[in-house]
């Protein structure tokens, strides 16, 4: 067993809990929103009625999928994390601990794709740290941060559902989970899906940046009184980072499984590597509590931008998070894996191409 868990990816709620929590340097009046657990982003009072927000996530960098590849998932899935607020990043700084085999050629790429998305976004890079360490050769080529400044009483947190909230999930279940693993094995996944299965998994890569949603509905709605929060799906996909806010907010949630978007090629992919897509990573989808009367206000919204959306159920003032599946009622327990790193690890160790 692992210094941790025995798993990849991010800690669980007990470890977080346990060993973070309540180890976070001083206490400082003005952080209104720290550490805590399905909570995307800090929030800091600068007073004036305006609030700092931050995040941190891992830069990514994957050889074998290309540079700009790595550059798009270094610079959205940091940006999805700020889209949940309502409001758009707009100042990065990135910690670069790169693989000593990185060549300064392909460095060069890699950070020319950032600083394009950066400048498409208007993210301004502020600084940051660049080095090279023997011995590191993880797709984890480092952090960033992200920060905005927004009024501080617009500002949504995803610890903000209130018992009664209509779900709504946008886009599908397991985008960027099947997306990678289709272009990660894309020989394979021709042989047995078909390449129409193949293309149309792998394009879904493309889509995984939540900030289109997020605008919308933080354009449509009014934040804080009919939109309460958001949350972009990650590691556990939909069911953990529905879990993640249940537990943020303090409250439960009932959902029909069945409900939630799932597409074909997604479900087909899925399949082959053995994995659930309702847990699986899920970047590009979002998650929002809306008041129930103004459920319909953003569907329509959406719908009219091209970003298909669906009511899946309703968080609940119980705990208890219930999963409905073909018509019979289940208690939903997490345990934090995502099946996604060991079908990866899996599919390499067979030797799929």
């Amino acid at each position: 067993m692992g210094a941790f868990e025995d798993q990849s990816g991010k800690v669980g709620a007990k470890i977080f809990k346990e060993d973070l929590l309540n180890h976070c340097g001083a206490s400082r009046p003005e952080v209104i929103q720290g550490p805590s657990f399905g909570v995307d982003t800090s929030i800091i009072d600068l007073g004036n009625d305006l609030a700092l927000v931050v995040s941190s996530d891992p830069l990514s960098l994957i050889p074998s999928l290309g540079m700009e590849i790595s550059a798009w998932l270094s610079v959205h899935l940091l940006a999805n994390d700020m889209s949940t607020t309502g409001f758009a990043p707009q100042y990065a700084q990135f910690v670069l601990n790169l693989p000593t085999s990185l060549s300064r050629a392909d460095f060069k790429v890699y950070w020319g794709f950032i600083d394009q998305l950066c400048k498409a976004q208007n993210i301004a890079i502020t600084g940051g740290h660049t080095g090279q360490i023997s011995g590191q050769e993880s797709t984890i080529a480092g952090g960033g941060t992200m920060f905005l400044t927004a009024p501080k009483t617009k500002i949504l947190t995803s610890n903000g559902a209130k018992a009664g909230d209509t779900i709504v999930v946008t886009k599908s279940a397991a985008l960027s989970s099947t997306s990678l693993l289709a272009m990660a094995f894309p020989k394979t996944v021709k042989e047995k899906l078909g390449r129409e299965i193949q293309q149309k998994a792998a394009e879904n890569f493309w889509k995984i940046s939540v900030l289109k949603e997020g605008k919308i509905a933080a354009s449509t709605l009014q934040a804080n009184l009919d939109l309460h929060a958001m949350h972009d799906v990650t590691e556990g996909g939909v069911l953990g980072a529905l879990d993640e806010m249940a537990q943020a907010s303090a409250l439960g949630f009932e959902v029909t499984a069945d409900l939630i978007p799932i597409e074909p090629e997604v479900q087909k992919v899925a399949g082959l590597f053995e994995i659930d897509p309702l847990v699986s990573i899920g970047a590009g989808s979002m998650i929002i509590a809306v008041a129930p009367e103004a459920e319909s206000i953003l569907l329509n919204s959406l719908k009219s931008a091209g970003i298909p959306a669906t009511a899946i159920g309703c968080f609940t003032g119980s705990v208890t998070k219930i999963i409905i599946k073909n018509g019979s009622l289940k208690e939903f327990n997490f345990d934090g894996t995502d099946p996604y790193w060991a079908a990866f690890y899996n599919a390499y160790s067979a030797g799929w191409l």
